[in-house]
C-alpha cells in the first residue's frame, strides 16, 4: 500500500515533489521566523526601555533573517537536494552590479511617482525630517525601517522567487523549459499578491497591482537566474516609497518617519490612496517602465534575454533535449 503511495509524494529521482518542496520551505519560512521573534522579542523587551522599537527592529530584524536564510539553506540541501546558489545566490561581479542597477531603478521609478504627484498636485509636502518620535535620533528612526526592508527583500525574494520558480519550473518540467518557467513566475506572482491580502486598505485592486508588482521583481531573476536584481530592487522600491517619500507600502506605515512628510490629495484610482503607489494607475505604469529597463539592463550586460539562466538542475538534461 504504501509503496503504491510512494510516487504521489516522491518523484522518480527520490526526491519530494515540487509542490511539496515549497509547501516545507513555506512552513518553514513562515512559523521559524515567528517563534525566533518571539523568544528575542521577549528577551529584548526584558533588557531594553520601553517604547523603544527602533532599537528592537534594528536588533531583532537581522535575526529574523538569519532564521529565513537557514531555513533556506537547509530546504534546499535537504529537501531540494541542490546547492542553495540554485536560488539565486551566486555571488560575483555581476551579482554585486546587478544588485546596484536594481536599487537604482527601485529608487527612480518611486521618485518619479512622487514628481508626478507632485507636480499634478496630488501630494503637498507638509513637513521633512519627520518621525512621530521626538526622542529617538532621526537618523536612528530611519536604520530601523532601512533594517526591515533589507530583512524583506531578501525573504520575500528568496521566497517566491527562489525557492517557488526554481520548484515550479521543475514540477512543470515535462512542458518544455520556456512555459514551465513563464508559468512558475506566473505562478510566484500570485503568490506573492495573495501574500499581502491582509494588509490593511487592501482591495481586489490593489492584491491584483501586487500579482503585477511580482510578475515586475521576477522578471530579474527570469532573466539572470540571480536574486541580485529582485533584490535591490524591491528594497529600495520599499524603502524610498514609504521612508523617503512617506507613501504607504502595501497599505502599511512602517515606523512612520520619512524624510518627506506627505499630505495625500489625488485621485485615489491614479494614487492608490491609502494602500499607496502600487494600488494606483502611476505605479502600474512605473512598472511598465521599470520592466522596459529591466530587460534593457539584462540585454546590455548579458547580451541576450533568455530564461535559460534559471537553474534547473534536476530537469536540464531531460529540458534542454525536448
Amino acid at each position: 500500500m504504501l509503496r503504491k503511495l510512494r510516487p504521489l509524494f516522491w518523484n522518480q529521482e527520490g526526491r519530494l515533489r515540487a509542490g511539496y518542496r515549497v509547501i516545507v520551505f513555506f512552513l518553514l519560512w513562515g512559523y521559524g521566523p515567528a517563534l525566533v521573534h518571539g523568544v528575542v522579542d521577549r528577551i529584548l523587551s526584558l533588557v531594553m526601555a520601553p517604547g523603544g522599537q527602533w532599537s528592537f527592529g534594528i536588533w531583532l530584524d537581522p535575526v529574523r533573517l538569519a532564521v529565513v536564510v537557514g531555513a533556506g539553506w537547509l530546504t534546499a540541501h535537504y529537501i531540494d537536494r541542490r546547492p542553495f546558489s540554485d536560488y539565486g545566490f551566486q555571488f560575483n561581479r555581476d551579482w554585486w552590479l546587478d544588485l546596484v542597477f536594481g536599487m537604482v531603478l527601485g529608487a527612480a521609478l518611486m521618485t518619479a511617482i512622487f514628481l508626478v504627484e507632485w507636480a499634478a498636485g496630488w501630494v503637498a509636502v507638509d513637513s521633512v525630517f519627520y518621525s512621530n518620535e521626538s526622542s529617538v535620533p532621526f537618523g536612528q528612526a530611519l536604520m530601523a525601517p532601512m533594517v526591515l526592508f533589507i530583512v524583506v527583500a531578501v525573504a520575500e525574494e528568496l521566497l517566491t522567487r527562489g525557492n517557488h520558480i526554481v520548484n515550479f519550473a521543475e514540477g512543470l518540467h515535462s512542458w518544455g523549459h520556456l512555459p514551465a518557467v513563464f508559468a512558475a513566475w506566473l505562478l510566484s506572482s500570485v503568490i506573492f499578491g495573495l501574500l499581502h491580502i491582509y494588509n490593511p486598505h487592501t482591495t481586489w485592486v490593489s492584491t491584483a497591482n501586487l500579482v503585477l508588482t511580482g510578475f515586475f521583481f521576477g522578471l530579474g531573476f527570469v532573466l539572470t537566474g540571480q536574486l541580485a536584481l529582485p533584490i535591490g530592487l524591491h528594497f529600495s522600491w520599499n524603502l524610498v516609497q514609504g521612508n523617503v517619500f512617506g507613501f504607504p507600502v502595501s497599505g502599511k506605515v512602517f515606523y512612520a518617519t520619512s524624510l518627506v512628510r506627505l499630505e495625500q490629495r489625488g485621485p485615489e484610482l491614479w494614487t492608490g490612496g491609502p494602500f499607496g503607489p502600487e494600488a494606483g494607475l502611476l505605479g502600474i505604469l512605473a512598472i511598465m517602465v521599470g520592466m522596459l529597463f529591466t530587460a534593457g539592463w539584462v540585454r546590455w550586460r548579458y547580451g541576450d534575454l533568455s530564461v535559460g539562466r534559471v537553474r534547473l538542475s534536476h530537469c536540464e538534461n531531460r529540458l534542454q533535449g525536448r
